[in-house]
């Protein structure tokens, strides 16, 4: 019976001679050898009893080297291979490790001390590969992956997708509200990958000009346009071996999806007023705040670049479809809030707790942090309590609270309340008082809204970047409700004349 300590490595050839004396090679250096005649035969064998490092030849019958990497990738099966190859076709080698992931080649004859230290390296990676697998799986049965933190069923399935998909190269599009964690679960689909040692970029597509992206995608070249003082290097080339994050592509402009899809399909990207391609391998994840179908409909999103970047697809749930995660998540917050400002904050009142659970959370998880971003810096230490929280402290209902600004959801009443009566504000109307706002039956959502926007406007000191932020949409996308807005104003001006 084989030392199940040993590193088993599968020997794949169809010279049969050649084969007994790899084998018989590998077992003199201290390794269990099992054998294969062809790339069928050797799928067959890991489908049964997978093998820690795999040696295997490239021109065999019935299946080669080649289709044996491909098929193993499309299984996602990452155990690492090592190419052997005769004299003259180095080339193809190379093409092997770079286009279809095998660890490393070696030329006939091999050395045994060369084959030895390769196979223990494999062996090594393979199993730390295996291990981060199994931490994986167990941090998500606690309801945690990553920065990911849940343990509804929702969460769950997240987090078995994610696994899924991690160890592969397939292209993923998350899709789900702003403030939801979309970054995270590509930060996790990165750590949890074979790419995992090389770089992870991330671009925001709705906060650039159509000029600029290009320019941060693709890379310029000194002198390519007026400002162009030096080489700029793109996020594709920076992400070379590594991974890209395409935040808000629902945003990109139409003329650039149609320069990212080419890249995509021919994986090469040439930089702005240059004058040759250069290969990139790159793995491509996109996110988007909008319903893919209707961006399409709309003309926001080209079809083929959709169908592109989703060959996989992760929609991530709203924070008030998965309420049982609100107090896993505001613990591990307020561990991360305790560090970055000093404080000793032990947890929720139960109280602010079940408020939270009341509320629908339109911002996610962004909002949820600012809300006790604030209530840490209040509160110091202890437990945050009612009184920690922004607005009316006494108030049954929950608050909706963005960096400190708060909408009270009080039930429909007819009332005014004195606050309200000092600031002239009718039944059926919105009014602000401090750093509230208070919505009472008869105001519309267009005014619900413009009010909101207003008073974040104020508190951030009309700095739309910040403002955006806080409301969890776009620079661009505030600029049009800004414009709507104003031109609302102006018809009902002109209505009023």
């Amino acid at each position: 019976m084989d030392n199940p300590n040993l590193a088993r490595v599968l020997v794949v050839d169809d010279d049969e001679r050649q084969r007994s004396v790899l084998a018989a090679m590998l077992s003199s250096l201290g390794f269990a050898a099992l054998q294969a005649r062809d790339g069928q035969e050797a799928l067959d064998l890991q489908a049964e009893s997978p093998a820690d490092v795999i040696l295997t030849d490239l021109m065999m019958p019935r299946m080669d080297g080649f289709e044996l990497l491909r098929k193993l990738e499309e299984r996602g099966d990452r155990t690492p291979t090592i190419v052997l190859t005769g004299f003259g076709s180095i080339e193809k080698a190379i093409e092997v490790v770079h286009d279809l992931k095998a660890f490393w080649f070696l030329e006939k004859p091999v050395q045994s001390g060369i084959l030895r230290a390769l196979i223990e390296r494999a062996a090594a990676q393979n199993h730390f590969m295996e291990e981060t697998a199994l931490l994986s799986r167990q941090l998500s049965y606690h309801g945690i992956l990553g920065d990911l933190v849940g343990s509804s069923p929702a969460m769950q399935q997240i987090f078995a997708l994610i696994s899924q998909v991690a160890p592969t190269s397939a292209s993923v599009l998350i899709t789900g509200e702003s403030g939801t964690g979309k970054e995270l679960v590509a930060r996790a689909l990165h750590r949890l990958s074979p790419r995992a040692p090389g770089p992870f970029v991330a671009i925001n597509c709705a906060a650039l000009t159509e000029s600029l992206i290009e320019s941060e995608l693709f890379g310029h070249e000194k002198g390519a346009f007026t400002g162009a003082l030096e080489r700029h290097i793109g996020c594709f080339e920076q992400a070379n071996n590594g991974t890209v994050f395409l935040d808000e592509i629902g945003d990109m402009p139409i003329a650039t999806q149609s320069k990212l899809l080419r890249v995509l399909e021919d994986r090469k990207v040439r930089r702005l007023g240059g004058k040759m391609d250069l290969p990139v391998e790159v793995r491509v994840i996109s996110a988007t705040n909008k319903i893919p179908e209707d961006a399409i409909r709309d003309k926001l999103m080209r079809e083929d670049l959709y169908y592109r970047l989703n060959v996989f697809h992760i929609a991530l749930p709203p924070l008030r479809d998965r309420k049982s995660d609100i107090a896993p998540i505001s613990e591990a917050i307020l561990t991360q809030l305790n560090k970055k400002h000093g404080c000793r904050v032990a947890g929720l009142d139960r109280s602010v707790l079940a408020r939270f659970e009341r509320y629908s959370w339109p911002g996610n998880i962004r909002e949820l942090r600012n809300v006790l971003e604030r209530a840490v810096i209040m509160a110091g230490e202890g437990l945050i309590t009612s009184k920690h929280l922004p607005g009316d402290p006494t108030a049954t209902e929950h608050p909706a609270v963005a960096d400190g600004d708060m909408i009270d959801r009080q039930p429909p009443t007819r009332e005014t309340t004195p606050e309200a009566a000092q600031n002239g504000a009718a039944p059926g109307s919105i009014s602000e008082i401090g750093d509230s706002i208070h919505v009472r039956t008869g105001a519309s959502m267009e005014e619900i809204e413009e009010a909101y926007i207003s008073l974040v406007l104020k508190r951030t000191n009309n700095n739309k970047t910040q403002a955006a932020e806080i409301l969890g949409i776009s620079v661009r996308t505030l600029h049009n409700k800004l414009g709507q807005m104003a031109s609302a104003g102006k018809a009902k001006g002109a209505a009023n004349s």
